[in-house]
């Protein structure tokens, strides 16, 4: 019985990447991509208004970390179902960021092209790791 390795493959072992088992959320690439999407999400609320620090900007900073930090949690689940739970988590967040970065646009703060599509890999990935817990449940 196989499960994901961080991007929607399914594998003989639990949590492998294409090097080996992972040893660490670290070696998922739904857990790097999500990290790297993080980054991006900082580098767009660093330049939205002051006014905005205790709203906008704080709502898609903790919705942003909310993704990869509850990939880390998960990894280290046993139970598929627990693993699955911290992945739908993961992938509520994803949608609020999209959310949060649509008004980003539409309020013209910035312009959010490149996190969106960043974050359009991440919510592939996340959607494909969870298909195959699943299917490694059945």
């Amino acid at each position: 019985m196989g499960t994901a390795d961080g991007r929607g493959e399914t594998t003989g072992e639990d949590h492998r990447t294409a090097t080996g088992p992972a040893r660490s959320f670290e070696d998922l690439i739904a857990w790097q991509k999500a990290h790297g999407f993080v980054l991006a999400v900082y580098s767009i609320t660093k330049r939205l208004p002051r006014h905005e620090m205790f709203g906008l900007t704080a709502q898609l900073r903790r919705a942003a970390i909310s993704i990869p930090a509850n990939i880390a949690e998960g990894f280290k689940k046993r139970g598929q179902a627990d693993k699955l739970r911290f992945l739908n988590i993961a992938q509520g967040s994803a949608e609020e960021c999209r959310y949060y970065l649509i008004l980003v646009r539409d309020l013209q703060y910035a312009d959010p092209s490149e996190a969106l599509s960043q974050l359009e890999d991440v919510r592939r990935l996340l959607s494909r790791y969870a298909a195959a817990i699943r299917q490694d449940m059945s």
